[in-house]
């Protein structure tokens, strides 16, 4: 090895002596990773119990029965339409996201703007999907958590929320199907809760950074890099729903 290489190879920073990242990322977008990986584990968490409870149940409330419902169109029995509906907003929330980032690398506020724009009118959109459903089923089953405990229930009070196959171990074990029932609303009305707050914590992001966007705030920062932050906690939100949606609505 020659003297004048030796030097130079003297000179060259070490990726590991501070003052840059050896990965290349951002302090700000490599905490944000480390945020969603904590949430992934809590919503695991709520997944994993939820799946304990279902599978050591002896009888559990089929979703067909219970998401049948569609606003406006009466007693019509139309099975996970309507969350088929929210699922897709959601996801048609999550390619406009991509859009903003994508103008984002390019610095063209005016798209940055417009996408966030269609980006929270789909997060409004499917909070109010969600609202709806949430008021239907708490007055579809208001009587079910008075009568948990009540060994006279009738069963008619509940048994609809069970399959057809499931129908004669309900009417045989009333009470044992009454605390399913409630173990199931229990947990879906916790987790999709809490993954409502989520999207309602992203909306409230979008809300905040359309403005600092218009505002001309990342144009003079010379990047959009809080656009692409914001837009990996609204992408991460989206793929939980589709983990929420397979637990709750396709099993």
């Amino acid at each position: 090895m020659s003297q004048t290489t030796v030097v130079t190879a003297a000179k060259e920073p070490s990726l590991w002596a501070g003052g840059r990242s050896p990965y290349n990322v951002s302090y700000g977008k490599m905490m944000t990773w480390f945020f969603l990986l904590s949430d992934a584990l809590t919503f695991g968490a709520f997944l994993i119990a939820y799946g304990t409870t279902r599978f050591f149940s002896a009888v559990w409330p089929d979703a067909n029965q219970v998401f049948k419902s569609f606003p406006f169109a009466g007693e019509r029995n139309l099975p996970l339409l309507f969350v088929s509906l929210m699922t897709f907003i959601l996801i048609m929330s999550s390619v406009t996201m991509v859009l903003a980032v994508h103008a984002g690398h390019y610095g063209d506020k005016k798209n940055v703007a417009k996408w966030l724009q269609w980006t929270i009118v789909g997060g409004i959109c499917f909070l109010s999907c969600q609202a709806w459903e949430w008021t239907h089923l708490h007055a579809e089953c208001g009587g079910l958590w008075g009568a948990f405990t009540d060994v006279n229930t009738p069963v008619d009070q509940f048994r609809h929320f069970f399959g057809e196959k499931s129908l004669p171990y309900v009417d045989a074990h009333p009470l044992v199907a009454m605390q399913s029932a409630h173990g199931f609303f229990n947990y879906f009305f916790t987790i999709t809760g809490f993954h409502g707050g989520h999207v309602t914590s992203g909306v409230i992001f979008n809300i905040l950074i359309l403005v600092n966007t218009v505002n001309g705030v990342y144009e003079r920062r010379g990047h959009y890099e809080m656009v692409e932050k914001i837009g990996l906690y609204w992408h991460f939100v989206d793929l939980v729903w589709v983990f929420v949606f397979t637990c709750f609505y396709l099993l």
